[in-house]
């Protein structure tokens, strides 16, 4: 495991808060993968910063992904590759720090986001491309040509269901 610790800034933390009463959603964690996964799917590179580490909110690797820290480090790993940048330890928890503070930013400004429904029109809007590049409606996803990979997706020539990379797909009775 490469990234053990995630220690927010104060405003990551004041930004969280609105979104939790926004949301409803009562986690850190599980806005924070909302928030990482917004930033992976913009296009541009989150600009290097020094962010400081001045609120109480921390949280472990495991606590931030739950079951699926695996799936979340090979995003993250995807990304620093189609970026130019090294996978390696100390760029991936740079990487991951620059992308959580973004994308919490971004949800934080945009005014579409003003419960679950609104994340998840949020996440479509990312699916199918209709984002413009701005906090408050990030551009289109550049995480669906490889989440398609690991997740199953459509064939663009037919627009069916494909299963994931290695998997069958399931039968129909």
């Amino acid at each position: 495991m490469t990234i053990e610790h995630i220690h927010l800034s104060q405003q990551a933390k004041d930004q969280l808060v609105r979104l939790k009463r926004a949301t409803g959603l009562t986690t850190w964690n599980a806005l924070c993968r909302w928030a990482l996964c917004i930033s992976l799917a913009e296009a541009g590179i989150p600009p290097p910063k020094k962010i400081p580490a001045d609120s109480n909110v921390e949280m472990s690797w495991r606590v931030f992904a739950g079951t699926d820290g695996d799936v979340y480090l090979a995003l993250l790993r995807e990304r620093c590759i189609r970026d130019g940048l090294s996978p390696g330890s100390d760029t991936l928890t740079e990487q991951f720090r620059l992308h959580l503070h973004r994308g919490i930013a971004y949800l934080a400004a945009n005014k579409q986001v003003t419960g679950i429904d609104g994340l998840v029109a949020l996440a479509i809007d990312h699916r199918h491309g209709s984002g413009s590049h701005s906090p408050h409606r990030p551009s289109k996803s550049r995480v669906a040509p490889y989440a398609d990979d690991l997740f199953g997706g459509t064939t663009k020539e037919s627009g069916t269901p494909t299963p994931p990379a290695g998997k069958s797909p399931m039968r129909q009775p």
